[in-house]
Parts: structure tokens; sequence; C-alpha cells
């Protein structure tokens, strides 16, 4: 039986891919990020290892002597608590620190990647075992756009994949062709409420990948709690990048946007795909 590595960090991402994982036949072996993987993944890998943000050389040790070769990150960590909390990074973190020539989060990811590689120790598409969860292109529920939203998602989609080219955010809300709200480390969610406070209802949200997204790492994903943030603010649509937006439990995000007249919508990135051919 292969063994695959999953690095964990938080939200329900982890668990989903852990469950599929097994269910392929795969025996999973967990490195659980201390303050933000589920507690519950330790009862469901075949074995893990609490590590803290920035001990490199402990997680490389452990997915080592589990014979991991291929590894995926699944979860977020908050990129936040780096610059409010006691991070210290281990030596070999501190060489890829070293390294890099910024803290965006490609640069940081791209460090580590090239570690664990290193090591032997390849990092997977986190897709891979999620492919469902990416809806595809057009409306996703009942609610129908109509022509001025239309508008607001081709604006919004074109100023959030601006934002990702330069690795600022991937989420933007606006009103009347107005910007409310760009993401930064706060947040999806905490974005939302931010822009939607000051838009005072009826505003739009659009998520994107960013140009060239590496699907290793930070793929953009929204979950139930992004829900209750375009409930609070009264939002009137939510437009997200077809095919590279993961979405936790789908069902119960489109029935919740749609008891609420939230238009739900997937758009695809043609300028984007055609300069890639």
């Amino acid at each position: 039986m292969k063994t695959i590595g999953i690095i964990a960090g938080n939200g329900k991402f982890p668990v989903l891919a852990v469950k599929e994982a097994r269910n392929q036949g795969y025996r999973v072996a967990a490195v659980l990020l201390e303050g933000e993987a589920e507690p519950a993944l330790e009862k469901m890998t075949d074995a893990n290892c609490w590590v803290k943000v920035g001990e490199l050389a402990k997680l490389a040790k452990f997915f080592r002597s589990e014979g991991v070769h291929e590894a995926m990150m699944a979860g977020k960590v908050e990129k936040v608590r780096l610059f409010q909390e006691n991070v210290r990074p281990d030596f070999e973190m501190v060489k890829v620190l070293m390294k890099i020539r910024d803290f965006k989060d490609d640069s940081l990811l791209a460090g580590i990647a090239d570690y664990l590689h290193a090591q032997g120790i390849d990092l997977m598409d986190s897709t891979i075992f999620m492919k469902e969860s990416f809806p595809g292109e057009g409306v996703l529920g009942k609610k129908k756009p109509s022509k001025e939203v239309l508008e607001e998602i081709d604006f919004g989609f074109r100023l959030a994949k601006a934002m990702g080219g330069l690795d600022v955010g991937q989420t933007v809300v606006v009103k009347k062709k107005a910007v409310l709200a760009v993401e930064a480390i706060e947040g999806t969610d905490q974005a939302i409420r931010r822009g939607g406070e000051l838009g005072g209802g009826k505003v739009t949200v659009v998520k994107t990948a960013k140009p060239n997204q590496d699907m290793r790492f930070d793929v953009p994903a929204v979950g139930l709690g992004t829900l209750r943030a375009l409930i609070s603010v009264k939002a009137q649509a939510f437009a997200f990048e077809a095919g590279k937006t993961l979405f936790i439990d789908q069902g119960e995000f489109v029935k919740g946007a749609d008891q609420k007249g939230i238009v739900l919508m997937g758009v695809k990135d043609s300028g984007h795909e055609e300069k890639k051919e």
C-alpha cells in the first residue's frame, strides 16, 4: 500500500482530503500543524506527527521515517499568526527564508517545496482527491444574474486577477464598479465583511485563482464561513473562478445561497487560458 503525506492546516479541507485518500487505498501519514489542524485527524490517519509552524526539519524527518515520497498541502495556515505570535523557525526554515526574495505566499511556499524536493519529497497537486468539489462555469444554484450583476462580476473578476498577479489576495468586493475591499492578509471572509459593511448591502464578491496558479498550494477555497459572511453583508452575488475554486460543503453552500437569493456563478478565465496555449 502506497503512503501519501498530507500537511494539514486549518479547516475541513484536510479532513476531506484524508478521507478521500484512504477511500482510494492510500496509507496516510499526516503532519498536523499546531494551532491549525483539527485534532480529529489523529484518529483518521495511519500515522501522524504534530509540528509547530516553522519546524521544517521535523516535518521532513517524519515523512522520511514513514516512507513518504509524495505529499500534499491541505488547508491554510493563518499567515497573520506569523506577525502576531512567537513563531520560531528552525534552522532549515531559516535557510529557506534567507533564499527567498520576499514573504509573499508564492515565494514562501515555493521555497518550502524546493526544500522538500531536495529531501526526496515532492509536493503534489493539492486538489488531486477533490476534483468534484471544484464547480465549473455557469450559474451554481437557482438565482440568475441580472445584466447589472454580470457587469459587476466582469469588473470584479479582472480586478481580482490583477491583485492575484501581485500576490496580494484573491478576493475583491465591489459595488457599482467601486472597489470596497481587496483581500489582504486577513483572508476571504474578513475581506467580505469589511467591504460589505462599507457598501451597505447588495455588494458583489469575486474570488479568483492567481494567474498561473500553482495548484500544489494556496488553492482558492470557500466554505460555510464564507457563506455566513456573504449573508451577513447582504451580498447580491458571489462569483468564483470556474474549475479552480474549492467549495467545502458545496451542497449546503448552494442551498443557503438560494435561500437568501445570492447569485453563485463560476467564471472561466478565458484571457489567461489563451495566453498559456
